[in-house]
């Protein structure tokens, strides 16, 4: 989820797209908060690890 939010906030950023910048703002955000919770051993929907 990472990986794919930065690939639209490149694509973003090229095509001065506002839209695919911001799926990808907010794609990469949840990224990042689903993978600290998983590095804390917090169960994230019944999961132990996110990836």
């Amino acid at each position: 989820m990472i990986v794919f939010g930065v690939i639209l906030l490149v694509i973003g950023f090229v095509a001065s797209i506002s839209i695919v910048w911001t799926i990808g703002i907010i794609l990469v955000v949840i990224g990042l908060i689903l993978w600290i919770l998983g590095s804390i051993g917090h169960a994230v929907r019944g999961r132990r690890h996110y990836w």
